[in-house]
């Protein structure tokens, strides 16, 4: 009755059954994954910090950025130079501009410092002058999906796009750290700019897009199987019919 399994058309199908199946099942278990790590990291981003970690430390220890050091206090020594303005960016629903001055630090080194927000058509007041030390919170490089980036160009000399050492490589000679703070206090006439959580960490429209592709490839997995199954009962009623001799009418 099932001898038909074993011919060649049956060969290729139950080939692409043995192979569809794990390979679906695998890219359900990826994405399902990839769901359980935004989960952890969102979890992660929202704990409190331990007492260590809310213990500002020199920057360069808790270089490069990653998701356990963004955020943390790091410390730094220098002295300011070169100031941009960073235009659009919102904060408490109003918008501004954040104030981004580079500190030129003891390790010769330039580091991006924003001293704080300001409210559009606001007075930017100068940098501290001589020697400072700072503490803000460290933040990874922006990039084109960061939100309120302005990556469209075309913007005054003086303002900045993104904040990131890409963007500022062509506009100050100096060697820039891949990272960046947003002071914890912020000098005076300006708002302290809190830090921003780690990308990829919170439960947004991404994390349920994954949460969407693990059902989709379970779905498939399992309308694979129910199609082979109704594939296979299909070939066995038509044999049966065969040996009843209830051959079906030719048309």
């Amino acid at each position: 009755m099932y001898r038909f399994l074993l011919t060649p058309r049956w060969w290729g199908i139950n080939l692409f059954v043995v192979l569809a199946i794990p390979f679906c099942v695998f890219m359900g278990s990826w994405q399902l994954g990839r769901f359980e790590a935004r989960v952890d990291s969102h979890q992660e981003a929202e704990r409190e910090p331990s007492p260590d970690e809310r213990k500002a430390v020199p920057l360069d220890e808790l270089l490069p950025v990653d998701t356990k050091t963004s955020g943390r206090h790091a410390t730094a020594t220098g002295v300011y130079g070169e100031q941009f303005i960073v235009p659009g960016r919102e904060l408490d629903g109003k918008r501004g501009d954040y104030v981004l001055t580079l500190l030129k630090t003891d390790g010769g080194r330039t580091l991006p410092v924003v001293r704080g927000w300001v409210a559009e058509g606001g007075r930017v007041p100068a940098a501290p002058a001589g020697e400072v030390s700072v503490t803000g919170a460290l933040q990874a490089s922006e990039n084109a999906g960061t939100d309120g980036v302005h990556t469209a160009g075309g913007l005054p000399s003086g303002q900045l796009g993104m904040i990131s050492a890409a963007s500022l490589v062509n506009l100050v000679p100096d060697d820039v750290y891949n990272a960046w703070i947003t002071l914890v206090e912020a000098d005076r006439g300006l708002v302290a700019v809190p830090a921003a959580s780690v990308e990829g960490s919170g439960l947004d429209l991404k994390a349920f897009q994954n949460l969407g592709y693990t059902g989709e490839w379970f779905v498939f997995a399992a309308f694979v199987l129910f199609m082979w199954f109704r594939l296979m009962r299909r070939e066995v009623e038509a044999i049966r019919d065969r040996e009843l001799g209830l051959e079906p009418d030719p048309v």
